[in-house]
């Protein structure tokens, strides 16, 4: 038997309108709290708003750069007080340093690996003109033996020779900004009697002046390679060693001299044979840098000029050598190691220099001597040579 609800017996219960209803607050005390939330509101999107759309441009007519102003959202995350939040937009800021550098520094290959330049010379280098987060500055770290970071002021190299890590800094933060090595050459008026310290180097034609091409002045500078950084790569395929001088084998540190356009360059034709269908991961440098003393005496000096392009640090003597065995490989694939595949180098070189004329300059294919089977001679020189 089913039996109907009374309603006197069991009045029905209402179910409460909203959940500040159901919270205990009265339909006066709701009307009150829905007026103040809706102020707050109002009140925070009307702050929003001026912060985006007015107070940029505040600065704007105040003269300050745009960039400045575009980096000011990640001005704290340098800092170490800085919550790990936004650590993404430190790394994202650094890659886009990273990739400045290197376009302004990696040659037409965008393979070099370092900014060589005098003590005291002005960098160059990006984010020293307000486009650095407020409160960052770039700093140079000696790459031997670590040590403080030294401050780039005026965005000036330090006034000491050495090879330098490019830093970012903010307060007590730094963060490694670049692959790219900063080179501070030694000054060549240290050089006296024909050395700087025990290294023998010798004296350049014209280095008391009357060379009216400036190709062959003498360097203003050399680098100072020492047993721990003769392995700093220069470029992608060519490390410092690379440019060393035969002989004085015990004697250090040693000195060299390196144009950035030579390093460019082969970086060019190695990308350029790899295009030829050549893959190379490495090259055999059988002469890099000669010094003036080696190169009017030292070893077998039939074919060398008085004026050779290796002394002024814009010449290197190559051969592809993946298996490193020191010897060219067979690039022509026809059996054998001989000078057919130097000339396979050579239709590469050839390439380069039409489709890129400042680089443009001599090339010479050696005969097999000794170990060295078709070794090519390349510089850039600035006009065609051949020999």
């Amino acid at each position: 038997m089913e039996y109907a609800q009374d309603p006197f017996l069991f009045p029905l219960v209402r179910e409460p309108a909203s959940r500040w209803e159901r919270a205990g607050l009265s339909e006066r005390q709701e009307r009150t709290f829905n007026r103040v939330a809706t102020l707050l509101t109002g009140l925070f999107l009307i702050g929003w708003t001026y912060t985006i759309a007015f107070a940029p441009r505040a600065d704007l007519d105040a003269g300050a750069p745009v960039a400045r102003i575009s980096t000011q959202l990640i001005r704290s995350p340098l800092a170490v007080d800085a919550p790990p939040e936004p650590a993404f937009l430190v790394d994202q800021f650094v890659r886009s340093f990273e990739q400045d550098f290197a376009r302004g520094v990696g040659g037409l290959s965008g393979a070099v690996r370092v900014h060589i330049v005098e003590q005291g010379d002005t960098l160059g280098l990006p984010g020293q003109a307000d486009s650095l987060p407020a409160g960052a500055q770039i700093a140079l770290q000696p790459a031997e033996g670590g040590g403080a970071p030294e401050q780039v002021p005026q965005g000036r190299a330090p006034r000491r020779s050495g090879i330098w890590n490019v830093m970012l800094q903010m307060r007590d933060a730094v963060r490694p900004a670049s692959n790219v090595n900063v080179i501070t050459l030694v000054p060549l008026s240290q050089k006296r009697g024909g050395r700087i310290g025990n290294y023998r180097i010798g004296d350049w034609p014209n280095e008391q002046g009357g060379a009216t091409n400036p190709i062959y002045r003498p360097p203003a500078g050399m680098i100072e390679v020492t047993p721990q950084n003769k392995e700093t790569w220069l470029s992608e395929h060519i490390q410092l060693k690379d440019f060393i001088t035969k002989g004085q084998e015990n004697v250090w540190p040693k000195y060299v001299v390196v144009q950035p356009r030579i390093l460019d360059k082969i970086e060019l034709v190695i990308q350029e044979l790899e295009r030829m269908g050549h893959p190379v991961e490495n090259i055999f440098a059988i002469s890099g840098f000669r010094t003036p003393a080696y190169n009017a005496g030292g070893g077998n000096t039939s074919g060398r000029g008085k004026l050779s392009r290796h002394m002024y640090g814009d010449a290197m003597d190559i051969a592809v050598d993946n298996d490193r065995n020191g010897v060219m490989d067979d690039l022509n694939g026809d059996g054998r190691i001989n000078l057919a595949d130097a000339r396979v180098i050579g239709q590469a070189v050839d390439r380069v220099e039409r489709k890129y004329p400042s680089l443009v300059g001599g090339m010479h294919y050696y005969p097999p001597t000794g170990g060295h089977q078709g070794m090519v001679h390349i510089d850039t020189r600035g006009f065609r040579a051949r020999w």
